[in-house]
């Protein structure tokens, strides 16, 4: 049997050029020449003069793109990665930044990275891209990183409140009664008094954050994550994230909510997609969750046909049941439901199903958005940014090589 040549210590006499390796239509090079061309300025605000040299922001918003491009979003993966991968050391040009560096650049640029986003999103639009005719919106319940066991309850912080309190008493009465003059040896730590009264007050604090949320529980772990209703039935403990993708499969706003309904959602998602955007959409489908007789006065007001059934009608729709006989609660309501009983605006709304769950359903099991690894809303914030922003990119760029 004949063999090719196997030398791994020899496998090169000349350093090979990567554009030969991975091929000049490379995600990793598309993605190169894209952030060359954005405004990278509010990621350096963040930098002083004094201290060493720290890296570029463009390494750091290349690797962090592509990784999440990858399903790569663990800071401790992604150093490995870049010190392994060609097209990672492509990107960093021969750096090699460890995990901290890396999660601490995501984790304190949020406002930057949220900005990347709205870029990118321009850039689409420069290239015929992310078109206003029809922006579907619709939410999805993504999982927290914490655990269920560990919840604090109202009840609980009061007896610990009241655990606490004691305790201080205690100390107090010892303090009042040790005397080192009479009783040698006999002193009282008056660290730990200090300790009771900082534990005393954080008691206190998610005891009165507790109350203000109206909440019968909260997460040891990530106090801001909720338990929310999901459509297959149960409950998860995690965060809402709201999409908005436009008629070719493009994202054109995003956030995380602690939201556990989706009405209130709806407006600011179309304030999202005007600031994006630069205009209004023409139209805008969402489910029978998004519903509220606000919501749709608030459209039509704006100029934009709103294809929002509320609950009643989906009923209809669906065939569950027979034609209402309650009439609409405002004369924008029934302008709707006149819409969607209309063979063409039932094609319209079911065009929704087509465009915003098939890319919500890409981000969670192709991009691994089904658990966070962050904790804390503006963490969670800042993954959902990156997340949509890197499938955004490689959108784009499939469009640019003709895939």
């Amino acid at each position: 049997m004949r063999f090719l040549p196997y030398s791994p210590d020899q496998a090169y006499l000349l350093p090979p050029s990567v554009k030969d390796v991975l091929g000049e239509d490379h995600l990793c090079f598309f993605v190169h020449e894209v952030v060359e061309r954005l405004d990278l300025s509010a990621f350096e605000q963040g930098y002083g003069e004094e201290g060493r040299a720290a890296y570029a922001p463009a390494l750091l918003v290349k690797v962090w793109l592509y990784a999440y491009a990858l399903q790569v979003t663990s800071s401790r993966r992604l150093e490995q990665r870049v010190q392994e991968d060609l097209a990672f050391r492509y990107l960093a040009g021969g750096a090699t930044p460890d995990h901290w560096t890396l999660n601490d650049f995501r984790t304190r640029q949020r406002r930057a990275i949220n900005d990347l986003f709205l870029q990118v999103v321009e850039v689409a639009r420069g290239l015929g891209m992310a078109r206003l005719g029809h922006v579907a919106i619709d939410s999805t319940r993504v999982r927290a990183n914490a655990s269920r066991r560990r919840m604090e309850t109202e009840p609980e912080l009061r007896r610990r409140l009241a655990q606490t309190r004691r305790a201080i008493r205690r100390w107090q009465q010892q303090c009042d009664a040790a005397d080192p003059g009479e009783e040698p040896g006999t002193q009282v730590d008056p660290g730990y008094g200090e300790k009771l009264q900082e534990q005393l007050a954080q008691t206190q604090q998610r005891l009165q954050k507790l109350v203000k949320l109206g909440a019968r529980q909260v997460s040891v772990t990530d106090p801001d994550s909720r338990f929310l209703h999901e459509s297959g039935g149960g409950f998860t403990l995690g965060y809402t994230v709201d999409l908005a993708v436009s008629d070719d499969h493009l994202i054109v706003a995003q956030r995380a909510t602690q939201a556990v309904s989706d009405s209130a959602s709806l407006l600011p998602m179309v304030e999202q997609v005007k600031g994006a955007c630069g205009q209004w959409p023409g139209e805008v489908s969402a489910d029978s969750g998004f519903f509220s007789v606000p919501n749709i006065v608030e459209l039509e007001q704006r100029g934009i046909a709103g294809y929002v059934p509320d609950a009643h009608l989906t009923g209809e729709l669906k065939q569950r049941r027979g034609p209402l006989k309650m009439p609409g609660d405002s004369p924008e309501h029934c302008r709707m439901r006149a819409r969607l009983r209309s063979p063409a605006g039932q094609a319209r709304y079911r065009r929704r199903q087509g465009l915003v769950e098939p890319v919500i359903g890409v981000l969670k099991e192709q991009r691994g958005m089904r658990r966070f690894r962050l904790r804390g809303l503006g963490k969670v914030s800042v993954e959902v940014a990156l997340t949509c922003t890197a499938f955004n990119l490689t959108r784009v760029w499939r469009r640019a090589a003709g895939q």
